[in-house]
């Protein structure tokens, strides 16, 4: 099992729920601009983000912004430890650094220092782009090995100077390479583990390479926090972790979505009313498992673990709670008839938690 590090009163790592993050995408220095898009992403269930701090004015806004932010805010420095040093004094939850390149052992052990002053972690960030030459050389080429010796000597850095309170993130564009790498990783040390498959791509692409990834070293108890790193709006990031938790009963809460793919037997516009279910239901609060299935042959028995469902017929569709069927709903008014079960559903079982 991994030490435990606090992040801005969240804990990581130690057998605690594997924690999403996120990494905003406004510029920093516009502070309500970024404020409004973290709030975002808290709604989605996002438990901590970065901002980028390229310089002092990016830095300076970080004060205000990490006290009005509902979320532990990090601070994703390069190069410069005078920004790392700033962003700690500013109220960053964390740092990110990747202690190689911030400007040499006396640098480094400056922003050690006035981490451990305010209890701050730092996380070693490498990733397969930014290994040493003399590395890649040594190993013919980019590989798990070298990935995680690059990080392992970042790491010993930072302990050099008396610094442990450290999570790391090796992070490949190869999912296949970030769960070799991530693999020895584990077997190395007991610090944190930050998993993602860094520079993914867009929303389709992206969710799919990182859902591989990310999912198979989480189905072997590697990692304690996880980014989906896409190329597009960050809150889509938090909603794609959170399917990943849920596909593997990692997390628990909100709405579960379930729909079959459709076949010959359907007679509904079933792909229409499948999405538009979705976008109404998905973030609602209540802990949930619905079901939109094509027909009545096996809608109902397949989705008898739901809690409520409906299954096609011809023009019509069939309710159902837990396998039961309920009543019958009319196509044309299906939608807005089950998103009210579910709603009414769900506050039902709100209610008997509460008592």
């Amino acid at each position: 099992m991994t030490r435990i590090v606090n992040v801005g009163g969240i804990e990581i790592g130690g057998g605690n729920p594997v924690r999403i993050q996120s990494m905003n995408n406004t510029r920093t220095q516009d502070i309500d601009g970024t404020l409004a898009q973290i709030q975002r992403l808290s709604d989605a269930g996002c438990d901590i983000t970065r901002v980028t701090i390229p310089d002092m004015e990016a830095a300076e806004a970080l004060k205000e912004i990490s006290k009005k932010s509902p979320i532990p805010v990090v601070a994703d420095i390069h190069f410069d430890y005078r920004l790392a040093i700033a962003a700690a004094k500013n109220g960053a939850a964390k740092i990110r650094i990747n202690p190689g390149n911030i400007g040499g052992p006396d640098k480094l052990k400056q922003v050690a220092d006035i981490c451990k002053e305010r209890g701050l972690p730092i996380r070693v960030g490498v990733n397969s782009g930014s290994i040493d030459r003399k590395l890649v050389d040594e190993f013919g080429g980019v590989c798990a090995e070298n990935m995680t010796k690059s990080a392992l000597d970042a790491v010993r850095l930072l302990e050099d100077t008396d610094f442990d309170n450290i999570v790391i993130s090796i992070k490949s564009s190869s999912p296949k390479l970030t769960i070799e790498t991530y693999r020895l990783m584990s077997k190395a040390c007991d610090y944190p583990l930050h998993v993602g498959v860094t520079e993914a791509g867009t929303l389709r692409e992206g969710t799919v390479k990182s859902a591989v990834g990310i999912g198979t070293l989480l189905a072997e108890g590697i990692g304690d926090t996880i980014r989906v790193s896409l190329t597009g709006d960050p809150v889509d990031e938090v909603y794609a972790a959170k399917s990943i938790l849920k596909a593997l009963d990692l997390k628990t809460g909100g709405i579960t979505f379930v729909s079959c793919p459709t076949c010959g037997r359907t007679q509904v516009p079933l792909i229409d009313i499948a999405n538009e279910i979705e976008s109404r239901v998905s973030n609602l609060p209540y802990d949930l498992k619905v079901a939109i299935m094509g027909c009545a042959v096996n809608g109902p028995g397949e989705a008898r673990d739901s809690d409520i469902g409906i299954a096609g017929g011809k023009d019509e569709f069939l309710l159902f709670e837990h396998g039961q069927i309920v009543r019958k709903l009319k196509s044309d008014s299906a939608v807005d008839e089950f998103v009210a079960e579910v709603i009414r559903l769900g506050e039902e079982k709100s209610s008997l938690k509460r008592s």
